[in-house]
C-alpha cells in the first residue's frame, strides 16, 4: 500500500554537516541513519487551527497541562529504556562530532587481529587460507596521521575452543617469525618463549624467540619501572637489563627479561607499519602454563597497563587506546580483535562505566545483582563486580552465588537429564537419554543468567544476559555441563570472573579513553563496514 501524503513517519534522520567557514576544502558530510529496528513512532498531522488548539489549553485547567508534560516525560524515559540502542547511536553521533572540533587533532588508525580456535590448524590447506584473508580484508576506511590507509588484518585461521583447548589466540609477526599468542585482557605484559637461553620451555607451536642484540630494556626506562613495581623483587635502577617475573592465578609463572623488536602490521593497502614494541622474552616457564605453550608461543596482553600492546601504539597516537575481541561459538567459527575506536559498532552496542582497580589494571564492572530465571543468586541482592579475563576458559561466581545456582539447577534433573558423576570434564555434568549433538538440544532445560548493572532503577540499568549457551559445553562423553565454577579462591574471591565460555558469540569492547565496556551479540565472522565508526 503506498503511503498517503499526510503519513509522516519517521523513517531515518539525515544529518548534514557543513565544513568550517574557514575552510571550505573539507567538504560538507552526510550522514543518514535510522531511527531503529522496531517500528518508528508516528508522527500524525494536527489540527487544521494550531491556534485555536493552543489557546484552549492555555485557557483550560493548568492540571490538564502539567498532565500532558508529565505523561510526555514519562513516555521519553520508557523509550530511552526499551529502545537504548537508539539513544545510545546518538550519543555515539555527537561524541564523533565532538572529537571532530577538537583543534590539531590526529587522526588515529585501526587494526583488527582475527581470532581462531585452535583445533585443526594444521590442515587447513593454502587456499582455504588464502580464502579466509581475503574475506577478511574488508577495506574499512579508516586515517593514519592524516593519511587515508585500507586496515588490514593479521590472521590465521586455526582451530580450538573453549574445551577441549582452552584458549583462543591470534598470530603477531615480531621481527622476522610470526608467534601464536594467547589472548589474554588479564594480562599486562605480551611475552613470547624465547632462547636466552631457555631453562624451561614447553616446545611452542614456532621455534624460539631469539632476541636481538642491544635490544634489551634497561631498568632505568619507565616501561621496567611499571612492569617491576607490583613484584617482589627491589627494582634495580642501574642493572643492564630488566627482569620480570609473573604469577598467574594456577600458580603457573613466567620469568625472562623485557626486550624490544619490530612489530609488523600490515596495511590492507599493502603498506606495513613498523613499530618497536617493549615485550617480554620469556626464558623459564613453570606449571599448567607450559602446557598451554604446547600449541602457542607466548601470551598477548591486553590489560590497561603501559605496558600493553594496546597502550603502547596509543601513546605513539597510532590508535585510540580502545580495543574489543570477537570469540567464535562454533568449533569452525572466526573471530577476531579489534584495535583503535574507528571499528568500534557505531549502533546496538550497551555501554556501562568502566571501574577503577587500586592497582590492578583489568577491565571490570560494577554489578547490583544477578538471577537465574526469576531466582536471585545472592541474599543481600548485591554481588560486586564482574571482571572481564580473556584469559579464563570459564566463569567464576562468588561462593554464595554459586551455591545459589546449584541449588537451583537441580530442576533440569526433573526435566531429561540426569548427573553424571562420572564425567570428570567439569564439577558438574548432565547425561540425557537422547543424543546431544550440540547445545541447540539441551539449552531448553536451562534458563538464562541476569547481570543487572549500575542502578537499581529499571529506567537507567542496563543488563548482560547469558543465554544457556554461554555458560554451558558438551564434553566429550556426550553430555552436558556446567561452565561456571566456583570462584571462592580465585582473584579476591568477591568478582564474577566473566570467561571465555561467557564472551563467545559477542563483542566486548573496552574503551579506555571513555572509560565504559560495551558488548553485543555477534556472529564474530568479521567487521562489517557498515556497523563501524568509519571516517
Amino acid at each position: 500500500m503506498e503511503p498517503q501524503p499526510d503519513d509522516q513517519r519517521a523513517h531515518a534522520v539525515v544529518i548534514i554537516t557543513l565544513p568550517p567557514s574557514d575552510d571550505p576544502s573539507q567538504g560538507k558530510t552526510i550522514s543518514a541513519f535510522t531511527l531503529t529496528d522496531h517500528p518508528n513512532p508516528t508522527f500524525q498531522p494536527g489540527p487544521p487551527d494550531p491556534g485555536f488548539w493552543l489557546s484552549d489549553l492555555s485557557t483550560g485547567s493548568p492540571r490538564l497541562v502539567l498532565s500532558l508534560i508529565a505523561i510526555s516525560l514519562l513516555a521519553v524515559a520508557f523509550y530511552a529504556s526499551v529502545f537504548p540502542n537508539t539513544v545510545q547511536m546518538f550519543r555515539v553521533y555527537d561524541d564523533e562530532r565532538d572529537r571532530d572540533d577538537e583543534p590539531n587533532r590526529r587522526e588515529t588508525s585501526s587494526f583488527v587481529f582475527p581470532v581462531y580456535h585452535k583445533l585443526g590448524a594444521r590442515a587447513i590447506p593454502d587456499r582455504k587460507l588464502a580464502e579466509v584473508v581475503d574475506v577478511l580484508k574488508t577495506g574499512i576506511l579508516v586515517k593514519v596521521n592524516d593519511a587515508s590507509f585500507d586496515s588490514s588484518t593479521t590472521t590465521l585461521p586455526v582451530g580450538g575452543d573453549v574445551y577441549p583447548n582452552g584458549l583462543y589466540f591470534t598470530r603477531i609477526l615480531v621481527g622476522k617469525h610470526y608467534f601464536y599468542l594467547d589472548i589474554d585482557t588479564g594480562s599486562d605484559l605480551t611475552w613470547v618463549q624465547c632462547d636466552a637461553p631457555c631453562r624451561s620451555c614447553a616446545k611452542g607451536a614456532n621455534q624460539l624467540y631469539t632476541p636481538r642484540k642491544g635490544m634489551l630494556v634497561r631498568s632505568a626506562e619507565s616501561l621496567c619501572v611499571e612492569v617491576q613495581k607490583n613484584q617482589m623483587t627491589q627494582h634495580c635502577e642501574d642493572c643492564e637489563q630488566c627482569d620480570y617475573e609473573i604469577d598467574y592465578a594456577d600458580l603457573s609463572s613466567s620469568l625472562g627479561v623485557l626486550t624490544k623488536d619490530e612489530f609488523h602490521i600490515n596495511l590492507h593497502n599493502g603498506s606495513v607499519a613498523d613499530l618497536d614494541i617493549v615485550f617480554g622474552c620469556g626464558y623459564d616457564q613453570q606449571g599448567l602454563l607450559l602446557n598451554t605453550l604446547v600449541k602457542t608461543d607466548g601470551i598477548l596482553g591486553l590489560s590497561r597497563a603501559q605496558i600493553s600492546l594496546p597502550s603502547q601504539l596509543a601513546s605513539r597516537g597510532i590508535i585510540s587506546n580502545v580495543i574489543g575481541h570477537c570469540l567464535p561459538s562454533d568449533l569452525n567459527g572466526e573471530g577476531y580483535i579489534i584495535m583503535g575506536s574507528d571499528l568500534v559498532p557505531s549502533h546496538g552496542i550497551t555501554w556501562v562505566p568502566m571501574l577503577h582497580h587500586s592497582h590492578l589494571e583489568v577491565y571490570q564492572m560494577q554489578v547490583s545483582k544477578v538471577s537465574y530465571g526469576n531466582g536471585m543468586l545472592s541474599s543481600d541482592g548485591r554481588v560486586g563486580k564482574v571482571l572481564f579475563d580473556t584469559g579464563s576458559s570459564y566463569t567464576y561466581f562468588p561462593n554464595k552465588a554459586y551455591s545459589h545456582l546449584v541449588k537451583s539447577l537441580k530442576e533440569v534433573s526433573g526435566l531429561g537429564l540426569t548427573l553424571d558423576e562420572s564425567d570428570k570434564t567439569l564439577p558438574i555434568c548432565w547425561r540425557a537419554d537422547f543424543l546431544i549433538s550440540s547445545l541447540s538440544d539441551v539449552k531448553r532445560f536451562f534458563r538464562p543468567i541476569t547481570l543487572q548493572i549500575g542502578s537499581k532503577w529499571w529506567i537507567i540499568s542496563r543488563k548482560l544476559v547469558l543465554q544457556p549457551e554461554d555458560y554451558l559445553i558438551i564434553s566429550n562423553k556426550g553430555n552436558v555441563c556446567l561452565g561456571i565454577l566456583d570462584g571462592s579462591s580465585v582473584h579476591d574471591g568477591s568478582t564474577i570472573i566473566l570467561g571465555d565460555v561467557s564472551m563467545r558469540g559477542h563483542l566486548i569492547v573496552y574503551d579506555n579513553v571513555k572509560r565504559r565496556i560495551g558488548w553485543m551479540r555477534s556472529d564474530c565472522v568479521r567487521p562489517r563496514d557498515s556497523d563501524f565508526n568509519v571516517r
